[in-house]
Parts: C-alpha cells; structure tokens; sequence
C-alpha cells in the first residue's frame, strides 16, 4: 500500500471558495484527494512526491489574494485499509438525478436506482461525490452511447467508465498515470460485472495506439488538459464529442482557446458550484490532420 503525506492548512477565515481554490492549486502540484470542512482543507500526495516549496508556492498567492491565514502541518499516513478510512470519514452512498446510485461494498443504506454502481476508492479520485465527477455522469447520461467507443483518460476509481459501459457503449478504454489508483479501477470494474476494453497504466502518451473514439472523457485539472489536448483529438473519428471537466467556470475560455486551431469547437457549458464540465465536438480540419 502506498504512504501518504496529508497537509492540513487550518484557515482564518474559512470559506468554501478558499478551500475549492487551495484545492484546485494543490491539484497541480501533485496532490490527489481533498477534504475540506468548515475551518479547512486536509489534502493527501502521496509521499514520494511530496515537496513541502511547491505546497507553500501554490497556497500562498491564494491566500493572499483573499487575505486569508493558514496554519498548515504535514504528517505521514502509512499505507492502510482506505476503504475503512472512506467509511469512517467521508464516503457515503449517493444518488445522482434518481437514475445512479453509487455506494461501496461495506455500505447498507443504498437508495434503489437503474444504474447500481459499487465504488471501493481506497485513495482514488471520483466517488461522484465531488462536482465535476457529478458533472461528467450527467453527460453521460444524457448522451446515447449504445454501440460508441468511449475513452476515459484519468479514470480515477474507474466510476466514468463503468457507467459509460453500463450506457451500453460498445467499447470502453481508460488510462490512469497512478499505479495505485490504475489497480483501483480495475478491481471496480470487476466489482460491477463490467469488462473494460483495456485499462492502461500510463499517462497520455499510452493514447497513441487509441483511435476511431465517439466520446472522449477526461476529468483533469486545466493545466493538464491544455497540455495534452492535442494526444487527446489525435485519437478522436469525425464528430467525435469531448467531455472535460476538472477546472473552474472561469478556465472554459483558456481550454477553448487551446482546443480551436485542434478541431474541436465548443458546444455547451455545465456548471455545478463554480466547476465546470465543457463539451466539445472535434470536426477534422487540416491542421489535425
């Protein structure tokens, strides 16, 4: 099991703007899981790639910027039985529009619903809990995917996958870059009776043997999605939609910008407490070709 190091910044004021906004920061540099609550933010990297300079460097413009102090304390979290952890602290069974419930193997109170998702996160992003992965799931649901190649690329607990394959597509690849969280998705894929076309340990350079894809998912923060969005279309058939999520109403016009000259152009926006979900549509054009 892997260590963690969790930073805890003890915040004066506290707000769920500060906390959204550390966490978005922290997000770049490195870290995996937040958890704030009404007087902070508790946040997990795992420890080889703790750097204590680039947790300062991000939080401080932030804190700054809206005049905001923070006590913060690092401690090492040994490898443990995370699902314990989620059970006792935070994760709680969910239902999304009435139409997906999402629990774990240890919960008992599940709300009936005609998707049944089990998810057992150990340290790996996407519960649905969080608004952009809720974001994702309602495109998703509202997206006829029988018989279309899905791609999700960051699969986290494999939650957007799973249900892509339960919506009846006809083939579901994911990419996930942490070892552990890759592992994750693979046991949960199997938890739900789902086989998954392929789930591959590797960051966007494994897409390049992924082509012909009708629906491109990446749940990232925005920097990330800048920077590989080219790996991402070079993927994609003609009228192929994108689905991106991961970063605040504000970034659209950067990711917008940034996706133009690569063929894809913006078809609507979703927004759920200042996160957002954009949709693109990819129309081959010869600079992407």
């Amino acid at each position: 099991m892997n260590d963690y190091i969790e930073s805890r910044l003890d915040l004066k004021p506290s707000s769920e703007t500060l906390t959204d906004l550390l966490a978005a920061a922290l997000a770049e540099a490195g870290y995996e899981s937040f958890v704030p609550d009404e007087t902070g933010l508790t946040a997990y990297v795992r420890r080889e790639a703790f750097d204590a300079a680039a947790f300062d460097a991000a939080c401080a413009p932030i804190l700054e910027m809206l005049g905001a102090e923070a006590e913060t304390s690092h401690n090492v979290v040994e490898g443990r039985d995370w699902n314990a952890e989620w059970e006792k602290n935070y994760f709680r069974p969910i239902l999304i529009d009435g139409r997906v419930a999402i629990h774990s193997t240890f919960h008992t109170d599940v709300p009936e619903a005609y998707y049944d998702i089990v998810i057992d996160p150990k340290m790996a992003f996407g519960t649905g809990h969080h608004a952009t992965t809720t974001l994702m799931m309602r495109r998703l649901l509202s997206t006829p995917l029988a018989g279309l190649h899905v791609m999700d690329m960051g699969t986290g607990t494999g939650i957007l996958a799973i249900l892509a394959s339960m919506l009846g597509a006809a083939q579901v690849d994911a990419v996930e870059i942490d070892p552990f969280a890759h592992e994750n998705a693979v046991a949960n894929a199997a938890l739900n009776g789902v086989t998954l076309s392929s789930v591959v340990l590797g960051d966007a350079s494994a897409l390049a043997a992924v082509k012909d894809v009708d629906v491109f998912l990446a749940n990232i923060n925005r920097n990330i999605i800048v920077a590989d969005l080219a790996a991402y279309v070079a993927t994609l058939s003609d009228g192929a939609s994108m689905f991106l999520s991961g970063f605040y109403e504000e970034d659209v016009p950067v990711i917008v910008e940034a996706a133009r000259p690569l063929g894809l152009s913006q078809a609507d926006v979703t927004v759920m407490d200042r996160w957002a979900s954009l949709h693109l549509v990819y129309h081959k054009n010869p600079l992407t070709e």
